[in-house]
């Protein structure tokens, strides 16, 4: 199968259960939507499939072979990339030299002189990416120096430069204005192109609309799963975000 496939994984931490036996799959070309209040443990889930995290029990299937073991370097040698609720660009680089880091990654593994890095070839993928996610003005900007929603888009750009089989985004429209949210949106539906693209988010009403699967957790575990709209509707859903418009 291309793309990600998780079979029952479980963790603990002591007594509590963080993650128990959750299965999923995301198919290459598709967005999955991962839902949940607080503490549900999607984040824990996202650690155990990009390797943060070792499972007490289950797999994780990256295009039909078992990565369960695999360290979180040689996962994303394989293609899994995510990106992190907290964003950290190189700060003191330019926008086009944060996406040059990974697209040079095979140069930097061979301790080759810095300046190998930057080739022509190299430039203009990056030009590429940086367009996609509509920097291509702030190429030259420091990058620390970037608002907040141009660092997410940056940090996806970034994620991409990885050319990714599966791509989990961790809560990419935290903080963002509409406006913004909306731009990032954009930039994950036309990822689906060419990954099968996991998106962890609160924002249910804005990123439900980006997904063509969706995925409820609750107290550790899978409560409701199938198209949006039909899991927005589910009663379990309802109930477990009580209080919110989750359904509206």
């Amino acid at each position: 199968m291309s793309g990600l496939q998780v079979e029952g994984l479980t963790k603990t931490f002591g007594g509590l259960v963080a993650v128990a036996g959750v299965s999923l799959v995301a198919e290459h070309g598709s967005v999955l939507g991962l839902f949940g209040p607080n503490g549900a443990g999607k984040t824990t889930l996202f650690n155990l499939i990009s390797g943060a995290l070792r499972p007490d029990g289950g797999r994780v299937l990256l295009d039909g072979s078992d990565i369960t073991h695999l360290p979180a370097h040689k996962r994303a040698q394989r293609g899994l990339a995510r990106t992190f609720q907290i964003v950290k660009p190189l700060n003191e680089l330019s926008v086009m030299e944060n996406i040059m880091v990974p697209l040079a990654r095979e140069s930097l593994r061979r301790l080759l002189p810095l300046g190998r890095y930057r080739t022509r070839a190299r430039e203009e993928q990056a030009r590429v990416l940086l367009e996609r996610v509509g920097l291509q003005t702030h190429a030259l900007s420091p990058a620390g120096a970037l608002p907040l929603g141009m660092k997410k888009r940056l940090e996806v750009a970034r994620a991409l430069a990885l050319k990714p089989e599966v791509l989990l985004l961790d809560e990419p429209l935290a903080g963002l204005s509409l406006k913004d949210a909306q731009l990032v949106l954009e930039v994950v539906s036309a990822a689906r192109e060419e990954a099968a693209v996991v998106l962890i988010e609160h924002n249910v009403r804005l990123a439900m609309a980006a997904c063509d699967h969706a995925v409820v957790m609750e107290a550790g575990a899978v409560i409701a799963s199938g198209a949006p709209e039909a899991v927005k509707r589910d009663q379990r859903v309802i109930e477990a975000y009580l209080g919110e418009s989750f359904h509206a």
